[in-house]
């Protein structure tokens, strides 16, 4: 185990060397042959690490790859990073699914967890909103707000970012109540349909696994929804994450449990990823 924590050290120096050099370059590409290379080793050392652990139980090895890739996202430089943020955006909004969209639940990014960043998206949504703008599908934006730490979670519908606030941990969330004392519409006691939910989440794969932090919240959250939306009848919503290039896992290496909820598709900096037969169809 030893040398395989000294490979992931090196495969991430060596990512953010070549990461460093092609952004004091201002290479526009995304698919130079050195980082490919640096972001290859480092998968490979996440690899070897999870087979070399396989006798471990799935939580042991899910909090292996967290620090894994939390330490891969730390040596990720900020001018690549926001590279990526502006790719990832860019696919989105441009994208048929999004623009058709009535209804979304998407994450306000925090920048203390390295998350993508949504700011734009948000922006965008909440504009269609904005009854002094024509636009061609009104939107209705709901965001997470943490209830407990027993992986209750709720999506409130939010119309400004005005109505966002920081919780004890500095991360936005909506506040309980609108500005007019009357508490704000909870997508599970909405009388429509979610259209797309925008995920978080630390390591995915292209089979639609997806890693979160730990404490279970889409988990329980998406589990709820899918229930609630099989009880009326509804389409099931697209479940998309959005990922940095050094957050896509090769095949086995992110452990899955029973209760892990799958993506129907990724949205990284080279683009669209569909997985499940509703992504393949709407993308």
């Amino acid at each position: 185990m030893r040398g395989d924590k000294g490979l992931i050290r090196r495969a991430t120096k060596v990512m953010a060397h070549h990461l460093a050099l092609r952004c004091s370059f201002h290479t526009p590409s995304f698919s130079s042959v050195s980082y490919a290379s640096a972001s290859s080793l480092f998968r490979a050392a996440i690899s070897t690490t999870t087979t070399t652990t396989m006798s471990k139980s799935a939580s042991d090895q899910k909090r292996a790859l967290r620090s894994d890739i939390r330490k891969a996202l730390k040596a990720l430089p900020l001018a690549q990073r926001a590279q990526e943020d502006l790719a990832i955006q860019n696919i989105v909004l441009n994208s048929s699914w999004f623009k058709s969209s009535a209804s979304l639940c998407a994450y306000i990014s925090c920048e203390a967890l390295r998350e993508v960043d949504t700011s734009r998206i948000v922006a965008e949504v909440l504009r269609y909103t904005d009854a002094e703008h024509i636009t061609p599908v009104m939107k209705e934006l709901y965001v997470p707000r943490v209830e407990d730490k027993n992986s209750n979670m709720r999506m409130l519908k939010i119309s400004s970012t005005e109505d966002l606030i920081a919780n004890s941990m500095n991360i936005l969330e909506p506040s309980p109540i609108d500005a007019n004392g009357n508490p704000r519409e909870d997508v599970m006691l909405a009388t429509h349909p979610v259209d797309i939910f925008l995920l978080p989440g630390l390591a995915f794969d292209k089979h639609g696994h997806r890693l979160g932090r730990g404490g279970g919240y889409y988990d329980v959250l998406l589990t709820k929804y899918r229930e609630l939306a099989m009880e009326r009848k509804w389409n099931q919503p697209l479940l998309v994450a959005l990922a940095y290039s050094v957050q896509i896992m090769e095949e086995g290496v992110i452990p899955v449990t029973p209760t892990d909820f799958p993506v129907d598709a990724l949205v990284s900096p080279s683009g669209m990823i569909p997985i499940s037969s509703a992504a393949l169809e709407k993308m």
